[in-house]
């Protein structure tokens, strides 16, 4: 969660670090100095002290100051300082920290705008690596129930432009950016000045220099980068983007559905599931 408003286009890169590295370690913000924090991310101390200014504190320990105020009755706060026993395992309070994260931070009108490009979209195609295929194909498994034409990426490296040359004006490219940006990412995005396709990227960075090259981004909490990176946000923002997909040209979905019911029963001989 982003703890403050912050116009994106006043930072310079490494305040943009810094903001960034707040928003995923705000408890450890917290309890660090100046030179700490400037040590984690990698800048000078003297960036670290006029950071605090540009978003509207005084200092640091004003930022603290606050920030405790906020943490004592929001309802992440309360999840956060829920007592647990040390444990290896995801635990409920954590899922349910990471949602109410991703949901705290969710744009509507954002999200609504991507249901559109992708309900228009002529084609939709989705670059998905590493632990974020899965998504992606579960995206491509529900959105052609609805009949969208949809296709996974399979190619990577220099075989991405085989892909890149049957991209038009009117398709619609989902790219998953966790962490940072892939050399494949980034050639989607810059690919989408000269033909001027749309992009949706899905991201668990809050701040960060590439979140302003898609289209649309939204936004979903994977955990501390130091922790173990849950997919629970990234699928309930998924699932959320396949219904409502789902409302459009409801009553077509709802047949289409009912057809593929049929059809199950009438080949469930031949093709049991």
């Amino acid at each position: 969660m982003l703890p403050f408003s912050i116009e994106k286009d006043r930072l310079t890169p490494s305040q943009m670090k810094i903001a960034n590295y707040i928003s995923k370690h705000l408890q450890q913000v917290l309890l660090s100095t100046e030179k700490e924090i400037a040590q984690e991310i990698g800048v000078s101390i003297a960036t670290v002290s006029r950071f605090w200014s540009i978003i509207g504190y005084h200092n640091l320990k004003d930022f603290k100051k606050q920030m405790k105020k906020k943490l004592e009755v929001s309802p992440a706060g309360k999840i956060k300082r829920v007592s647990t026993q040390p444990s290896h395992y995801l635990t409920l309070e954590k899922s349910l920290s990471l949602l109410q994260e991703t949901f705290d931070n969710m744009d509507q009108t954002r999200f609504q705008q991507a249901l559109d490009l992708l309900y228009r979209a002529n084609r939709v195609y989705i670059f998905a690596s590493g632990p974020s295929k899965g998504l992606g194909e579960l995206l491509v498994y529900r959105m052609k129930r609805f009949g969208i034409s949809i296709h996974l990426i399979e190619h990577q490296g220099n075989e991405l432009l085989e892909e890149l040359i049957h991209f038009k004006r009117e398709d619609v490219v989902i790219v998953f950016a966790f962490g940072r940006l892939l050399p494949e990412t980034k050639v989607i995005l810059d690919y989408q000045r000269e033909i001027h396709y749309r992009t949706v990227m899905i991201t668990d960075q809050l701040v960060a220099d590439f979140t302003s090259l898609s289209t649309i981004t939204l936004y979903a909490s994977r955990g501390d980068a130091n922790e173990f990176h849950s997919m629970i946000a990234p699928t309930i923002l998924v699932e959320n983007l396949i219904l409502g997909l789902s409302l459009k040209d409801h009553e077509d979905n709802i047949e289409r559905l009912e057809h593929l019911s049929r059809l199950r029963k009438k080949y469930d001989k031949e093709l049991p599931r």
